[in-house]
C-alpha cells in the first residue's frame, strides 16, 4: 500500500488557505446534475491491516485471464510476452522516468522511443511514426482530424466493419467539434467486408462531393475479415481522400504492410507487442504515416541528430503540441503517449525479431483456421460468410450464447466475445451485419493443439 502523506492537521489548514471549510466548498462551481447524486457505498474507517485484508478479498473475486484458455479477442489478445520484456521494464530508469523533457538526462529514454519508432516504421511500411498515443481508438481519432488539416475538408468516411468502440470514440469527438462522419459505406453482408464499389454507397459514391478527407478502415476489420486496403486506397486517392488503415501489428510480420498497399496514415493497438491484457489496459496507440505529413502528426515525435562534439544524441522534435506552441495552432489534445507500454512493445519487436514475429503470426492464423474448422464439425455453429481471416474469425452459435459462455467458463474456457454485447456502440445506429449468436473467437500462438481439440470437444457436448 502507498502512504499518504496528508494528516488531517494539513487538510485542515490546506482548507483554511483555500477560504473554504470542507472538501465539498470546492466543488460549488460545478452542477449539481454534474454531479454524483448519492452517496458512496462505502465501509466506515479502516486499520491499514483491515483495509489491506479488505482489499485482497475483492481482489480474489476476480478470475484472471490466465486461469482460463482465452479464445477472446476483440481488441486484447492473449499473446505470449517474452520475460526479457518485464525485465527492461522495471528498470528504475524506465520504470520511474515521466517524461523526456530534458534530453541531456533523458538519453536512454529517448533512445528507447527512437528505436520503437523505427520498428513501427518497418513494420507499417511508412515513413516516420510518432511515439504512441493512448490506445488504438484515440489514435484512429487523430488520424481523422489530421486528415482533416491535410486535405483542408471536414468529412471522413468511417468504414461500418471499424471496431465499434473505436466508431464511438470517433463518434464523440466528432460530437464536440466541427467534423462529420459518415458511416454509410456498404458492407457485404455475405462477406462481413466493405463493398468499395457499392453503386448507392461505395467510395465512390461517398466520396462524390469533394469535401472527404479521409477514408478510414481496420484490416483485419472487426469480424476478422481482410478488407480489399488497396483498392479502397485507390478509390480514396481518386476523391482527393486520404486512407487511414487500422491494423494489427502482430500479423503486420505475415501480412503486406499498409504503406505497400496505398495507405496514408496507419493505426493500431499495441497492446498484443509484449503488454499484458491487464482488464484491457493500459495499451498504447501505434500512428506512423507518409513524410509529407509529418508536420501534421499529432503527439511526440523523438528525432536522432548529433551534439557539439559530434556524438549521437536524441531529441524530441518536430513538436506541435500545446506545451511547445500557441494552443490554436497544435496538432492535437493528446499531449503525451504511453512511453513505458512503446517500450515494451519495443524490446518484444527486438526479443522475438523479424523472423520470430513472422513465426508469430503464422502460427496464430494457421491455429485459428484449425479450430475454425473444428467448430463448424461440431455442428454447434455455422459460419456466417467464408472470406479469408487471419487469426480472429466469427461464427454463429445455434443456440443461447450466454448459457454456452457461462458454461464454458465453468470449465475453464473464455469461450469468444459475444458480438451482441456491443449493440450499442455502433454510432450507425446497429452492427453492419446481423449479431444474433455471432461469436469472435481470437487465437494466438499460446494455444496447443490439444487445448484446440479440447475446446471444439467441449462445447460440441453442450
Amino acid at each position: 500500500m502507498r502512504h499518504v502523506p496528508v494528516t488531517c492537521e494539513q487538510r485542515e489548514a490546506m482548507l483554511r488557505g483555500l477560504g473554504v471549510s470542507s472538501a465539498d466548498e470546492l466543488f460549488a462551481d460545478v452542477p449539481p446534475a454534474a454531479r454524483l447524486g448519492r452517496p458512496l457505498d462505502l465501509p466506515g474507517p479502516m486499520s491499514e491491516i483491515e483495509l489491506a485484508a479488505h482489499l485482497q478479498t475483492l481482489a480474489r473475486r476476480n478470475a484472471p485471464a490466465t486461469a482460463c484458455v482465452s479464445f477472446a479477442g476483440g481488441g486484447v489478445y492473449d499473446h505470449y510476452v517474452p520475460s526479457v520484456v518485464d525485465h527492461v521494464l522495471r528498470r528504475p530508469e524506465f520504470f520511474t522516468a515521466y517524461t523526456p523533457y530534458q534530453p541531456e538526462v533523458s538519453q536512454g529514454t529517448l533512445q528507447a522511443i527512437f528505436e520503437y519508432q523505427t520498428m513501427i516504421c518497418e513494420l507499417t511500411g511508412m515513413d516516420v511514426a510518432n511515439a504512441s498515443m493512448y490506445d488504438g481508438a484515440t489514435a484512429l481519432v487523430e488520424a481523422a482530424l489530421m486528415a482533416c488539416r491535410v486535405t483542408r475538408r471536414s468529412r471522413v468516411v468511417c468504414a461500418p466493419t471499424m471496431h465499434p468502440e473505436w466508431q464511438r470514440t470517433l463518434a464523440t469527438y466528432a460530437a464536440a467539434g466541427d467534423r462529420e462522419v459518415d458511416y454509410s459505406l456498404a458492407v457485404d453482408a455475405t462477406a462481413g467486408v466493405c463493398d468499395p464499389h457499392d453503386e448507392g454507397a461505395g467510395i465512390e459514391r461517398l466520396c462524390e462531393g469533394g469535401d472527404v478527407a479521409a477514408v478510414l478502415v481496420q484490416s483485419p476489420n472487426f469480424f476478422g475479415g481482410i478488407e480489399d486496403v488497396r483498392e479502397m486506397a485507390r478509390l480514396a486517392h481518386e476523391a482527393g481522400a486520404l486512407l487511414v488503415v487500422a491494423v494489427n501489428p502482430v500479423l503486420l510480420g505475415v501480412l503486406e504492410p499498409p504503406g505497400a498497399l496505398g495507405a496514408d496514415i496507419v493505426v493500431g493497438e499495441g497492446q498484443c507487442l509484449g503488454n499484458a491484457m491487464s482488464l484491457g489496459g493500459p495499451g498504447l496507440g501505434i500512428f506512423a504515416c507518409r513524410q509529407p505529413h509529418v508536420r501534421q502528426m499529432p503527439g511526440r515525435l523523438v528525432g536522432r541528430t548529433v551534439d557539439v562534439d559530434d556524438r549521437t544524441a536524441y531529441v524530441l522534435t518536430l513538436s506541435t503540441r500545446e506545451q511547445h506552441i500557441r494552443r490554436e495552432k497544435a496538432t492535437s489534445n493528446i499531449c503525451s503517449n504511453h512511453a513505458l507500454n512503446a517500450l515494451a512493445a519495443g524490446a518484444y519487436l527486438a526479443a522475438v525479431g523479424t523472423e520470430g514475429l513472422a513465426g508469430i503470426g503464422r502460427a496464430c492464423i494457421a491455429k485459428a483456421h484449425y479450430l475454425r474448422d473444428r467448430l463448424l464439425a461440431t455442428g454447434a455453429f455455422e459460419a456466417p460468410w467464408d472470406g479469408p481471416f487471419a487469426h480472429e474469425f466469427a461464427l454463429r452459435y445455434r443456440g443461447d450464447v450466454s448459457r454456452m459462455h457461462t458454461a464454458m467458463l465453468e470449465r475453464g474456457y473464455l469461450a469468444g466475445v459475444e458480438v451482441a454485447r456491443f449493440s450499442a456502440e455502433w454510432p450507425s445506429g446497429g452492427p453492419p451485419v446481423s449479431d444474433e449468436g455471432l461469436v469472435l473467437f481470437a487465437v494466438t500462438e499460446k494455444r496447443t493443439r490439444t487445448e484446440l481439440d479440447a475446446f471444439a470437444d467441449e462445447v460440441g457436448s453442450l
